[in-house]
C-alpha cells in the first residue's frame, strides 16, 4: 500500500527535483516507510511506500535487471502475486524479492497494457515504458475503484501528471485548475462528485476497472476492461469467509472496524474465527463513539458483536470539541468536498487504529450497494408502476432536496444549473434509461451504486482517510468473488440484504440482526446546537459576507435556514447546513493548495 505520482511529456526537460519532492511530501502520510522518485527527460515516477507485503523488500519504483526501460509503481495489494510470480518465473523472469508489486514489470512485458486483466486485488498501477519505439505510460485501477488515480492533462504542452491524492497533484507546477462552477450544486445534490469528474476543472479520476494509455504529447485514452469472472461455489457465508480469511493474512498487525451493524459484524465474526482456527492472537476490533450522551449511539451493538466474536475491543471516544479541527483536516485530505459527516468519524477511527499499532484494518464497506441494503432502494422497489421512482431515488442521495436547493440559489446560479443540468438529473436519466432497456430496478440501482457512487462516495473516503494515518483498509465485500456472487443471486436474496442476514444468523447476536439500519456517522442535528463548537464553525463558514461574495447562495435564506434549525433541530436541515459549510471550507482549502513549488505545503 503506497502513494504514487508521476508525469509524462514529449521532448521536455527533466522535471525539477524540488517540484517532485513537494508532490511527494503532500501524500507522504500514506507512505511513511520509504520514498523514491526517479526522473528523466520528460518523465517522472515516484512512490511513498507503506510496507505491508514483504516489508524488507519491494523497493519502488519496481525495476528488473533483465527488463531495462520498464518501471512500475503500485498503490494497493495484489492478492494473486504468488501465483503470477510462479507463472512468470516459468517464462524465464526472475525476481529479487517476494513483494507483490515486483511482478508488475514482468507482467507488463508479457501482456502489454492488458496486464491489469491478470491482477486480483485492490490497486492503482502506473507502468512507464521507456524502451525505444514503445514509449508510453499505462495507468490502471481495480474493478471496484478501491484505489484512485487522479489525472491532469495539459492540452497546450501535451503533458500528463498523476497522483494518488488531489493535494499532491496540485503541487505539480504545470497543474492549473479552478473549482468547477457546478461543484456547489453537485455537493448539495449528490454529496460528492461522481463519475470521472472531481470538483476541480482539469482534474479527473480514472473510473473503476479502467486502463489509460498515454502516448508522448497525447491525451490519455481510457478504456474499461471486461470484469466478468466465474461465479464462485458456495453460499454467501462461504464466499465471504474465503475473502475475509484471504484478506486477514498479512505480515503486519491486522484489526477490524466494528460499527455495530450487520456488514462489519459479519467481517468481524469471520476474521475472529480465522484468528482462532490459525492459533493467531485474538482479533482486535475498533469502534468510534463520542464523549457524552448522544442520540443514535451504536456502542452497545458493537460491544455485543465483539463479545460474541471474542475480540479485544477498543471503544474510541472522540471529544466533540475536536470536531472543528477534524473537519479542516478531513476536507484537506479528501481534496474535494464530501458532505457526509461520516468523514470525521472515519478519520478519527483510523487515527486510533494506527496509534494502537495496527497497519491493516478490515471493513464492511460495499455490502449495501451489492445486497440492496439502502432505504432508498427499498422505497424505489416499493414505488408503484408509473411513478417517477428514479427522480425520488436521486433526491434521496442529496444533502438538500431539489426544491430546497433551488430556494437557496441566487437567480443567476439557479439559471446556470438549469442550463447545464444537475448531477441529480444525470443520475435520474441513467436509471430511467436502464429501466427502458428492460433492467429491473434493483439491478439498475446496484449498477449505478457500484460503478459510480461507491467509488466516489465511500471508497475514496476510506482510502484517503485511512491512508492519512498510514493504515491499509481492506474490504472483503469489494472483492471480485463476492461481487460476482452477489450479482448472480436471485432478486429476492439481494433485496434488503436478505442473503447477508441469513449468512449472519449463526455468527451475530440477535440484537444486531434485529436492529434497524443506521449509518455510521455523526449525530449532526444534536452537534449543531447552541453553545457547541461545531455550530460556531458552521456559522463562520456561512457568514453573509462570505456567501454574498460567492454569488451562488441567497445569504438571507441560508441565514433563515440556520435560524429554523436552531429553533426546531432537524437531521435534514442539519445535513444541508453541513454540506454548505463543507463546500465553503473546501473552497478556502483548495485555494491554499495551489501554491508554487518550494513553498510550505
Amino acid at each position: 500500500m503506497c502513494r504514487i505520482l508521476g508525469s509524462f511529456a514529449a521532448g521536455a526537460d527533466r522535471p525539477d527535483p524540488a517540484e517532485l519532492a513537494a508532490v511527494s511530501a503532500r501524500q507522504r502520510h500514506g507512505g511513511p516507510d520509504e520514498h523514491q522518485v526517479l526522473s528523466g527527460p520528460g518523465w517522472s515516477l515516484g512512490c511513498d511506500r507503506l510496507a505491508v507485503t514483504d516489508p524488507c523488500g519491494g523497493q519502488q519504483p519496481y525495476r528488473l535487471p533483465h527488463l531495462p526501460g520498464v518501471l512500475a509503481v503500485l498503490n494497493g495489494e495484489i492478492y494473486n502475486h504468488a501465483e503470477l510470480r510462479r507463472t512468470l518465473a516459468a517464462r524465464g523472469h526472475r525476481f529479487p524479492d517476494l513483494c507483490d508489486g515486483t511482478v508488475l514489470p514482468a507482467l507488463y512485458a508479457e501482456y502489454g497494457p492488458a496486464f491489469a486483466e491478470h491482477l486480483d486485488g485492490m490497486f492503482a498501477v502506473a507502468v512507464l515504458d521507456l524502451r525505444p519505439g514503445s514509449t508510453r505510460l499505462v495507468l490502471a485501477v481495480d474493478d471496484m475503484g478501491m484505489k484512485p488515480i487522479h489525472l491532469h492533462h495539459d492540452p497546450y504542452d501535451g503533458s500528463t501528471r498523476f497522483a494518488s491524492e488531489i493535494p499532491a497533484l496540485l503541487a505539480f507546477e504545470g497543474v492549473r485548475i479552478s473549482p468547477r462552477e457546478d461543484s456547489l450544486d453537485t455537493v448539495l445534490a449528490t454529496r460528492t462528485s461522481f463519475a470521472t469528474h472531481t470538483a476541480l476543472d482539469g482534474v479527473s479520476v480514472l473510473p473503476p476497472g479502467a486502463t489509460a494509455l498515454v502516448r508522448p504529447g497525447a491525451a490519455p485514452v481510457v478504456r474499461r476492461r471486461g470484469t466478468y469472472r466465474a461465479t464462485p461455489a458456495g453460499d454467501t457465508q462461504d464466499v465471504l469467509r474465503h475473502e475475509v480469511r484471504r484478506l486477514a493474512r498479512a505480515e503486519v498487525p491486522v484489526c477490524a472496524i466494528t460499527s455495530g451493524g450487520l456488514d462489519s459484524g459479519l467481517v468481524t465474526a469471520l476474521a475472529a474465527e480465522h484468528a482462532r482456527e490459525t492459533d493467531a492472537p485474538p482479533l482486535h476490533t475498533f469502534h468510534l463513539t463520542y464523549r457524552g450522551r448522544w442520540p443514535g449511539s451504536e456502542a452497545a451493538y458493537a460491544r455485543s458483536v465483539a463479545r460474541r466474536a471474542r475480540t479485544v475491543h477498543h471503544e474510541v471516544a472522540v471529544d466533540p470539541d475536536e470536531l472543528g479541527s477534524l473537519l479542516t483536516r478531513t476536507v484537506r485530505h479528501l481534496g474535494q468536498p464530501n458532505a457526509d459527516p461520516i468523514t470525521l468519524s472515519t478519520y478519527a477511527l483510523f487515527r486510533a487504529v494506527r496509534e494502537n499499532g495496527f497497519t491493516v484494518a478490515l471493513t464492511g464497506d460495499g455490502a449495501d450497494e451489492l445486497f440492496g441494503g439502502y432505504d432508498r432502494m427499498r422505497a424505489a422497489l416499493a414505488a408503484p408502476a408509473g411513478t417517477d421512482w428514479a427522480a425520488a431515488y436521486a433526491d434521496a442521495l442529496s444533502a438538500a432536496p431539489r426544491l430546497l436547493r433551488e430556494h437557496l440559489y441566487t437567480p443567476h446560479y439557479r439559471a446556470f444549473i438549469a442550463d447545464q443540468g444537475s448531477a441529480a438529473d444525470r443520475i435520474t436519466q441513467e436509471l430511467r434509461s436502464a429501466e427502458a432497456l428492460g433492467e429491473d430496478r434493483l439491478t439498475a440501482m446496484t449498477a449505478f451504486e457500484t460503478r459510480w457512487r461507491l467509488p466516489a462516495y465511500h471508497l475514496r473516503r476510506v482510502d484517503h482517510l485511512s491512508m492519512a494515518w498510514a493504515v491499509e483498509a481492506r474490504m472483503p465485500f469489494c472483492q471480485p468473488s463476492v461481487v460476482t456472487h452477489a450479482r448472480a443471486l436471485p432478486l429476492a436474496a439481494r433485496t434488503g440484504k436478505r442473503a447477508l442476514y441469513e449468512a449472519g444468523a449463526e455468527l451475530l447476536p440477535p440484537g444486531v440482526l434485529q436492529r434497524p439500519k443506521q449509518p455510521f456517522t455523526l449525530p449532526l442535528a444534536a452537534l449543531l446546537a447552541p453553545g457547541t463548537p461545531l455550530l460556531d464553525t458552521v456559522r463562520e463558514l456561512l457568514s453573509p459576507a462570505r456567501l454574498v461574495l460567492g454569488g451562488r447562495l441567497r445569504a438571507d435564506r441560508v441565514h433563515r435556514l440556520l435560524a429554523r434549525h436552531l429553533a426546531h433541530p432537524s437531521p435534514h436541515t442539519a445535513q444541508t447546513l453541513w454540506a454548505l459549510a463543507v463546500h465553503e471550507l473546501w473552497t478556502d482549502i483548495v485555494q491554499g493548495l495551489r501554491i508554487p513549488t518550494g513553498c510550505a505545503a
